[in-house]
């Protein structure tokens, strides 16, 4: 059976979560009403000049610098110019000759081990606006608080063979970035955005086949299922002797296939030619060692130090650093109670269980350490039981409430007074005969089955130790 190889290359725009836009001093901050976060620079007025954001560039050079590029002493920004709706001006200000990093790489891990993908380059550019079709009413409405948000676009080289190692490359240059803190990479609101460039070739050839791009995909799984997609797609057509064409394609989920946009020859010619007003900047080597001494400790880093400092198994160190935001959680719940595997038992079975059931990200997490920490002392105290503990770390977890408060208010204390406890017992060993002539016989289960009805009773707040001794007082003194 003959054999194919998919050969693929990313493009990811990522961005940046810097509080003004790239060139003027508007707002970048997401779901505000349409057309409130706009200013003359940022729809295009004539007359108007930009001011390069100098915080973009050093997320720009944060990401170079966490992705091992060589970083360019000099960014020069260029015009590329388009003519659509979403785009004022009639042109983007980008980089295309002189970007602000090259020749970088990742790490991936896969099934035949670990391979390092190469970073031909990161550039800097504005995001245009936001076009947003009404069928109903038959128009189309743009949106341009998006138009001048800052993005860095990062630029694979072929280095990627099929849709795992694709998921694989992206979960870690997502990872790189939220923990660098320049973006959240929520998908969902166009923070990471993926075009695919894609080729099959036979097995054993050293040529590449024609490429094709898919335009702006916003989920990993819609990543994974256009490469598979496409991939068959080309194959197919090499199979039968047809020609592949050099196109864009657009990514249907729903219908789960692609569908041809525009071919080379009909590609735009975007006439690129320096920005004339915008001057060369340069990077000192002051500012890059600035940068360098800031940087953050990595999730690799931090799984070994994790077991290490707080003796965790590996498999624990690898789900709580899987999202800086549950890391961040985790190390300052357990630096202000001490208790870190505690604390590591609660996020790793009921936080995720949480998570799970309720569709949450982690990064979206908005538990407060002292929150969690206090409860997390609650249970060691013996204050609550577990039980309770579960109820209460469900609205610690979802609603950030304090534990201590939500305890008095609801009455969840655990019941301490043994007089009370000894009353309930008893009452649970007049009500079920039958268990306790079973646990005379050697039914050990009796046990378990009286502690339970006594908690019961005492609404699951009693102390499961202290009943399980007062259940089995009274039931040897029967004997």
């Amino acid at each position: 059976m003959e054999q194919f190889e998919t050969i693929i290359g990313l493009e990811v725009h990522v961005e940046l979560s810097t509080d003004s836009k790239i060139f003027c001093g508007c707002s970048t901050k997401f779901g505000n009403k349409p057309n409130s976060n706009i200013c003359p620079v940022c729809v295009g007025m004539p007359g108007t000049l930009p001011v390069l954001n100098k915080k973009v560039v050093e997320y720009a050079l944060a990401a170079g610098i966490a992705l091992e590029c060589s970083i360019n002493r000099e960014i020069l920004f260029d015009r590329k110019n388009y003519f659509y709706p979403d785009i004022p001006k009639a042109y983007q200000i980008t980089q295309t000759y002189y970007p602000v990093a090259q020749n970088g790489k990742i790490t991936i891990s896969t099934d035949n081990g670990e391979k390092i993908i190469g970073i031909r380059e990161i550039h800097i550019e504005e995001d245009a606006g936001k076009l947003i079709h009404d069928s109903k009413n038959n128009r189309t409405l743009i949106d341009y608080n998006r138009a001048g948000v800052p993005l860095i676009e990062i630029v694979s080289k072929p280095d990627l063979r099929s849709a795992r190692e694709a998921v694989a490359y992206l979960e870690k240059l997502k990872m790189i970035m939220t923990y660098l803190g320049i973006s959240d990479c929520k998908m969902q609101e166009g923070s990471l955005r993926v075009d695919i460039n894609l080729s099959v070739r036979r097995a054993g050839d050293k040529k590449l086949g024609t490429r094709t791009e898919i335009k702006n995909l916003n989920s990993f799984k819609a990543v994974a299922r256009a490469i598979e997609s496409e991939s068959q797609r080309q194959i197919e057509l090499l199979k039968t002797g047809k020609e592949i064409v050099r196109e864009t394609r657009r990514w249907d989920d729903d219908q789960n296939m692609s569908f041809r946009m525009r071919s080379k020859e009909e590609e735009q010619d975007y006439r690129y030619f320096t920005e004339p007003d915008l001057v060369p900047t340069e990077i000192a080597e002051e500012w890059i060692e600035q940068i360098k001494a800031a940087m953050p400790e990595f999730r690799d880093q931090k799984i070994i130090r994790y077991q290490k400092e707080y003796d965790l198994p590996e498999y624990d160190a690898r789900v709580l650093t899987s999202s800086k935001k549950m890391a961040d959680l985790f190390e300052k719940t357990a630096d202000l109670c001490k208790k870190p595997k505690d604390v590591s038992n609660w996020i790793m079975v009921e936080g995720m269980r949480i998570l799970n059931e309720k569709g949450i990200e982690p990064d979206d997490i908005i538990t407060q350490p002292d929150k969690l920490s206090k409860l997390v002392l609650m249970v060691e105290q013996g204050k609550i039981n577990r039980t309770v503990a579960k109820e209460v770390f469900k609205k610690v977890f979802l609603e950030n409430a304090d534990p201590e408060d939500y305890v008095k208010e609801h009455n969840l204390g655990l019941i301490s007074d043994e007089y009370m406890l000894r009353s309930l017992a008893e009452t649970v060993l007049n009500e079920n005969p039958r268990s306790v002539s079973d646990y005379k016989k050697g039914k050990t289960k009796a046990l378990g089955f009286l502690v339970g009805q006594t908690m019961k009773a005492a609404k699951g707040k009693a102390d499961p130790v202290l009943v399980n001794k007062i259940i089995k007082e009274f039931l040897d003194r029967q004997h």
